[in-house]
C-alpha cells in the first residue's frame, strides 16, 4: 500500500517524547522513520521503572526502525553524516553544546545536505539566556506557561500534569513546522531549520487567559483572592459516583432546559435562582443545589435527560473507561494494533487526519538495534564497512535479540 509520506526519510535523533513524537506521526503516514539511540538505548525506554512493559516507548516508537549508534566516538558521527545525506528530515533536542560536541549543528549538516529539514525542539526557544536550560513538559510547558498556576484552586498547592501532556502537545506542532518545512523546500528547493519549544506551545495553549491579563483581567490572580465558582460550567457527581462536567455558555436561553432535565423547574419561580442574574448572585447556594439535584441521578438518567434538552456536557472518563470509549475508537483515536501480547493490544492514534489518505498498522516498537543493519544496508553502504563499525562497536546490532 502506498502511503503519503513513504517517499520520505527522518533520522529521529531526538530523546524523550516531543521531538520522537513527532516522528511518529510521520511514521503513521508512511515515512521512513530510523530512530537514533545509544548502544545502552534511549533512556525514555527505563522511564517505566521496574514495570515490565515499556509502554510510552511502544506508544512512541511504532513504525519506527531502531539503530543504535555511538554518537561519542568519530566513526559514529562520520556514519551520522552519511545518513543524513540521503535524509529528508532529522529531528532533535539537543542543546547546542551537545549539537557541537556530536558535530550535529545546522550549519553543518545544511552543507552536507541543502535540502534536510532539521527540526529543533528546545525547552524555552532559542534564543535568550535560558535557551541552553535543560527542561520537560512539566517545568517548560506547565510551570512555566501560567497553567499550573490557574488551574489550582485557592490555597492548593499547584497540581502536577498528566505525564506526557505538554510534550504531545509540542510533537503536534514540530510536526506541523516539519510539514511547512517540506512545503516551502517544494517551493524552493532548499531545506531549513524549523523549531518550537516546550514553552512556545504552553504559553498558546495557556494563550485565551494570558490575553486576558494583557487586556486587564487576570482570571487567576482572581480565582485565588476571591475564589470561581460558576454553576453552568462545573462538574457535579451522580448518585452512582460518576461525574458529568457542564459547559452551558447560552446561559439566558439554555438555564431553562438544565432546569427541566433536572426536574428543577421551582427554580425558575425561586427569588433566589429566578433568573441567571439572580442564579448568579447566589452562585454558592445555586451550585450546591444542582449538585443535589444531580446526585439524584444515576449517570445515564443525567445524561439522557442532558441530551434530550440538548445541553452541552461531557462525562467525566477514567482512563479505562476511554480506551473502551466507541465514538474514540470509531474515529480511529483509540486503535487496536492486531499485535498478538496482551500488553499492546490497543495503541493510540496520532492527532492529525487526512481525507483519502491511510495511516499504517500500528507496528511494535523495536527493540534497541533491532534494524541497524537494515538500515545501514539501505543507505548502499559497503559491507566491509558495515562490518568495521560492528567490530568497533560504533554500530549495535540488536537484530538477534529481537527475534
Amino acid at each position: 500500500m502506498d502511503y503519503f509520506l513513504d517517499d520520505i526519510t527522518v533520522i529521529d535523533a531526538a530523546t524523550f517524547l516531543a521531538g520522537p513524537g513527532a516522528a511518529t506521526i510521520m511514521a503513521d503516514y508512511g515515512a521512513n522513520v530510523i530512530k537514533i539511540e545509544p548502544p545502552s538505548g534511549d533512556g525514555y525506554r527505563g522511564l517505566v521503572g521496574r514495570y515490565p512493559v515499556p509502554y510510552h516507548w511502544q506508544l512512541t516508537s511504532r513504525n519506527k526502525q531502531s539503530l543504535a549508534l555511538d554518537l561519542s566516538r568519530d566513526a559514529g558521527q562520520a556514519l551520522m553524516h552519511k545518513l543524513i545525506a540521503g535524509a529528508d528530515v532529522m529531528t532533535t533536542n539537543f542543546l547546542e553544546n551537545q549539537l557541537s560536541r556530536y558535530q550535529l549543528e545546522y550549519e553543518r549538516l545544511k552543507e552536507i545536505n541543502p535540502r534536510l529539514i532539521f527540526a529543533h525542539i528546545s525547552g524555552y526557544g532559542d534564543q535568550g539566556f535560558e535557551s541552553q536550560r535543560r527542561a520537560f513538559d512539566v517545568t517548560a510547558w506547565w510551570a512555566r506557561s501560567g497553567m499550573m498556576e490557574f488551574v489550582r484552586e485557592p490555597g492548593q498547592t499547584p497540581l502536577s500534569p498528566a505525564p506526557g501532556m505538554g510534550d504531545h502537545s509540542t510533537a503536534t506542532a514540530l510536526f506541523a513546522a516539519i510539514m511547512s518545512g517540506l512545503y516551502r523546500r517544494e517551493k524552493t528547493g532548499q531545506g531549513s531549520k524549523v523549531s518550537t519549544s516546550l514553552a512556545a506551545n504552553g504559553v498558546w495553549a495557556n494563550g485565551m487567559a494570558l490575553q486576558g491579563v494583557i487586556a486587564g483581567n487576570d482570571l487567576a490572580t482572581h480565582r485565588q483572592e476571591t475564589g470561581w465558582v460558576n454553576p453552568f460550567a462545573g462538574c457535579y457527581e451522580t448518585a452512582d459516583g460518576r461525574y458529568v462536567v457542564l459547559t452551558m455558555i447560552n446561559t439566558d436561553r439554555e438555564y431553562p432546559m438544565l432546569c427541566a432535565a433536572l426536574g428543577t423547574q421551582a427554580w425558575l419561580s425561586d427569588p433566589r435562582f429566578e433568573s441567571v442574574r439572580l442564579a448568579m448572585r447566589n452562585r454558592v447556594e445555586f451550585k450546591a443545589a444542582i449538585a443535589t439535584a444531580f446526585s439524584k441521578l444515576t449517570y445515564l438518567e443525567a445524561s439522557s435527560r442532558l441530551d434530550a434538552q440538548g445541553i452541552t456536557y461531557g462525562p467525566v472518563q477514567t482512563m479505562s473507561e476511554v480506551l473502551e470509549d466507541e465514538q474514540l475508537r470509531a474515529n480511529g483515536i483509540i486503535v487496536e494494533t492486531g499485535d498478538a501480547a496482551d500488553d499492546y493490544k490497543l495503541t493510540i492514534g496520532s492527532p492529525i487526519n487526512i481525507a483519502g489518505e491511510t495511516k499504517k498498522a500500528p507496528k511494535r516498537a523495536p527493540d534497541i538495534g533491532a534494524d541497524s543493519l537494515a538500515v545501514l544496508r539501505s543507505f548502499a553502504l559497503e559491507e566491509a564497512y558495515i562490518q568495521e563499525l560492528l567490530t568497533q562497536g560504533v554500530v549495535v546490532d540488536g537484530s538477534v535479540k529481537a527475534e
